[in-house]
């Protein structure tokens, strides 16, 4: 009976072909959203008593193919295909736009007409909204920065965005979320906005997928699904406290993750790759995780605070569990800070100077004076690596391997480098310099910088797993498997996902 329905209404290509239309905000495939509700008891539609939000509508997927579930599910109990209709549109189902297009092509994607007032609707409501909002709501501004979401008033602030959306989301500009819908839920699902521009240089920009997931929490539902950036799993800009809280989650059931954005959402960019899960608010326990990779699927359950960050691959662990048991301490201890001298990416050379900069567009001289830090090292040999990962967007290359570092040297006593670079460590000697040089070229230490790492940057977080060596001596991955005891499946699986690193030809 509802077969029929489903044809006239619905044509699931068209929210397919609307699925990458950008990085930030992301619309989800169809196919997508339907492996996130998979997640979820089936038994939620056969109840004519649950309740769904979806705080972030973009293109309305969620709920429309929650209705798909739940006009099956109830039609037991309603027989009468428009009565079934009209309880689950006005009674179960529940939106926030994220703007006015949004909640229009929402409305179109649920109730086959942007105005479900109108007789298009195939569940005719009073108003024009329905039972998705949208509202347009200020940012509110202190000290050039909103207090809700940390977005720049110079970048979205009335005198610059006049008669543009202001991307102030009502459901994370607010502190009572509970009191825009006053109704409890059972499940929030949705596929939040990943970040906002904060008016810093070369598009920086702060998350906020994080603060989304944050409200969500204080409305206190049974079950929370969203698809969000896996950039949380190393912490990072405004997600450190969000990692620590997500980590130590024992209501965390599912966590599915892809390495590679594309994978989950085809031609879309999202560098550190993107990851869905499910919260059950009554779960206490492992969380399994689901690695996917070209569709292949490698599951295990496992405590997400293991370790200070997020694993994300499960056959990663053995290896990194031999490495942490010798108890060495880490090249974490000796990676510098962001800028290591105090200097940001658009230092440039000076017409003459007592040290030497390595900037992004080459070297040049540079006063002494422009250091504001890393003294101690300046008159040192210095290890360096690109800030940037080498694959961006963590796309391996077509064999599957990562080469992961971008930029690896080594800068002499009196040679500097801009933030563009993080310094592994210094040295007295030339020696020892060129031995931790080789070292970071070793599948081994790039496969454990692989492991921690979820994002397009590299910062000291990316080292925390990579054992210090001595490096009076030069070491081979050879050495290293054995001093580490890997198996030669171990060893197997690092020499096919890391490619050798031949800085001559790169």
């Amino acid at each position: 009976m509802t077969e029929p329905f489903f044809n006239t209404i619905y044509n699931p290509d068209v929210l397919s072909c609307i699925a990458n239309l950008s990085n930030d905000e992301v619309f989800t495939p169809p196919d997508v959203a339907n492996a996130m509700l998979d997640m979820l008891p089936q038994e939620l539609f056969s109840d004519p008593n649950t309740r769904f939000l979806d705080p972030a509508c973009k293109s309305g997927v969620f709920l429309r193919e929650i209705a798909k579930r739940l006009l099956i599910g109830l039609e037991p109990l309603f027989p009468d295909l428009q009565e079934r209709v009209d309880h689950i549109y006005k009674e179960q189902l529940f939106g926030i736009a994220i703007t006015e297009l949004t909640s229009l092509l929402s409305r179109r994607s649920l109730y086959c007409s942007k105005y479900p007032n109108s007789k298009y609707s195939v569940s005719k409501f009073e108003d024009v909204l329905g039972n998705i909002r949208f509202k347009n709501t200020p940012h509110r501004w202190v000290n050039g920065k909103c207090a809700f979401c940390g977005a720049s008033e110079s970048e979205y602030g009335e005198k610059k965005r006049e008669g543009m959306e202001t991307h102030a989301y009502e459901f994370i500009h607010t502190i009572k979320p509970q009191e825009i819908w006053k109704m409890k839920f059972d499940v929030i699902i949705g596929n939040p906005p990943y970040q906002l521009s904060d008016g810093g240089n070369n598009a920086s920009a702060i998350p906020i997928y994080n603060k989304f997931i944050e409200q969500a929490k204080k409305l206190n539902s049974r079950y929370l699904v969203m698809i969000i950036p896996s950039r949380w799993y190393s912490g990072g800009r405004g997600l450190d406290k969000f990692r620590e809280t997500m980590l130590n989650d024992r209501h965390l059931v599912q966590l599915v993750d892809f390495a590679n954005a594309d994978d989950c959402f085809p031609g879309v960019d999202i560098s550190g790759g993107i990851c869905y899960f499910l919260r059950d608010s009554n779960y206490d326990g492992m969380c399994t995780v689901t690695n996917v990779e070209d569709n292949n699927r490698h599951s295990v359950q496992r405590y997400l605070n293991e370790y200070p960050i997020l694993i994300r691959s499960n056959r990663a662990i053995e290896i990194v569990n031999k490495v942490l048991t010798l108890k060495e301490e880490t090249l974490y201890k000796y990676v510098s800070s962001q800028k290591p001298f105090g200097l940001r990416t658009y230092e440039k050379p000076e017409k003459e100077g007592d040290l030497i900069l390595r900037w992004n567009g080459g070297k040049g001289p540079v006063s002494s004076e422009k250091v504001t830090t890393g003294h101690e090292i300046v008159n040192k040999w210095k290890v360096i690596v690109s800030r940037v990962f080498f694959e961006h967007g963590g796309k391996a290359d077509k064999n599957g391997q990562n080469r992961v570092l971008s930029i690896l040297e080594i800068l002499k006593p009196k040679e500097i480098c801009t933030e563009t670079y993080v310094v592994i460590n210094s040295f007295d000697n030339l020696n020892e310099a060129e031995n931790l040089y080789k070292y970071l070229q070793t599948k081994f230490a790039r496969f454990l910088i692989l492991q921690a790492t979820s994002s397009i940057m590299i910062n000291r977080n990316g080292f925390v797993f990579v054992p210090n060596q001595d490096f009076t001596k030069s070491w081979t991955d050879e050495e290293l498997y054995v001093k580490y005891r890997l198996t030669n499946e171990e060893i197997d699986y690092i020499e096919t996902m890391i490619r050798p690193m031949d800085l001559r030809g790169n």
